[in-house]
């Protein structure tokens, strides 16, 4: 049997990438091997530049390749308003909607005891730092809608508001163009109760 060390050793990589077993890993593996090496190489190298280059931003936590990111540079962005979001990821989703324009907070995580994520894990105190700077006067809760989104909007947002601040969270409701009765009974819920 030939040598194998090293495509071994690329499939326990690619496993890492959430939602990828380990069929899925040894068949990315095997293509870029078999059918893409330049695609591998380019992969390989944008991997170790992302890793070098790619930081926290010191104001608002989010990924930059400079001290402080473009987002938070931005003067024209409404100081007042702070939006706590989970992730990177989170935070572009809101911007693509155009809809916001006010500056950001990303915790890099969410609030979860069984894992030991406390609210110190997430930046907790960073984030009362920056939402006490003075100029913010609404923080946006933007987590996620799940359990530990949850928890963490709850959390941070009495963290927030016994320091003074207006804390307000992202509303629920049914999606645009979905008919009631194919909405789940949860969502129907909330839209109910968070109803303006």
């Amino acid at each position: 049997m030939p040598d194998t060390h090293n495509l071994s050793s690329l499939i326990e990589a690619l496993r890492r990438l959430p939602g990828v077993g380990a069929k899925s890993a040894a068949r990315m593996a095997y293509h870029l091997m078999q059918h893409d090496r330049e695609g591998a190489v380019l992969l390989a190298r944008s991997l170790e530049g992302a890793v070098k280059a790619v930081k926290h931003c010191q104001r608002c936590h989010t990924f930059t390749e400079n001290d402080i990111c473009s987002t938070c540079l931005d003067t024209a962005r409404d100081q007042a308003k702070l939006c706590v979001v989970e992730t990177p990821a989170d935070q572009a989703a809101l911007e693509r909607t155009g809809a916001y324009k006010g500056y950001y907070f990303v915790l890099m995580g969410k609030i979860s005891p069984l894992d030991g994520v406390g609210p110190k894990e997430i930046g907790a105190q960073k984030l009362i730092e920056r939402a006490t700077d003075g100029a913010v006067q609404e923080v946006i809760l933007a987590t996620n809608f799940t359990a530990e989104g949850e928890a963490t909007a709850h959390i941070i947002g009495n963290l927030l508001k016994s320091r003074g601040l207006q804390v307000t969270r992202l509303s629920r409701g049914v999606p645009i163009g979905s008919e009631l009765e194919y909405v789940d009974l949860g969502t129907i819920a909330h839209a109910l109760e968070d109803r303006r």
